[in-house]
């Protein structure tokens, strides 16, 4: 009768039992993303495949770390004499601290874990660094790699080396096992969009002169 039919589902029920075809394509990428990350993470650790790269590896990320780069350019700053020198160095101290601070804020948000098989031993690490997502050497490697290709004057060669620089650091950090592949693309895309907000944010003169009145 129609009093003893079933009632019908709860609503959260219904989309358990028919998730929908985004939720099948989010978790099937994240399962390729996983295993991905797994098979190619051939420097996690001294016994992996090639765990005799690590070494190398690890020089390759302290190249891309932030310290190394926050303190070269602010010495830069303190012994230029130019000031079109000056300026190009403090924009990029700019986006290297704008980048820091984006980087920690989605990370905070997002909170992904690292990969299970990364073994916590990276240079000088802060609180966010236990999470992956996204991955702040590839931004940063992707941010100054287009920074140093528009404001310096470099020949060819060198310019394929920053360029392949910047590739190496994003691939190194998925061999040592420090991040996923999605976290390392994502980071490569962001740092490259956020060479437009520094150039739409550019410092100059003009712009900020109490900041060129410090150098």
């Amino acid at each position: 009768s129609g009093s003893s039919a079933a009632a019908p589902l709860p609503e959260e029920d219904c989309m358990k039992l028919n998730p929908s075809f985004l939720g099948i394509a989010l978790s099937s990428l994240l399962a390729i993303d996983l295993w991905a990350s797994k098979r190619l993470g051939v420097c996690a650790g001294e016994g992996s495949a090639w765990g005799s790269a690590r070494p190398i590896m690890k020089v390759i990320e302290v190249s891309g770390h932030g310290i190394p780069w926050l303190l070269g350019t602010f010495y830069g700053l303190c012994q230029s004499d130019s000031s079109a020198a000056r300026e190009v160095l403090l924009n990029l101290l700019f986006a290297l601290l704008l980048d820091l601070v984006l980087v920690a804020v989605v990370k905070g948000l997002v909170r992904r874990r690292r990969p299970t098989h990364n073994k916590m031993d990276m240079f000088v690490t802060i609180s966010v660094d236990k999470y992956s997502f996204p991955s702040g050497h590839a931004t940063r490697a992707a941010l100054v790699c287009r920074f140093v290709l528009h404001h310096l004057v470099l020949a060819v060669p060198l310019r394929v080396l920053v360029v392949l620089w910047a590739l190496v650091v994003g691939v190194s950090r998925v061999m040592l096992g420090r991040h996923n592949v999605t976290d390392v693309l994502f980071g490569l895309l962001l740092g490259y969009a956020l060479y437009g907000v520094v150039e739409y944010c550019w410092l100059s003169p003009l712009s900020a002169p109490a900041l060129f009145a410090l150098w």
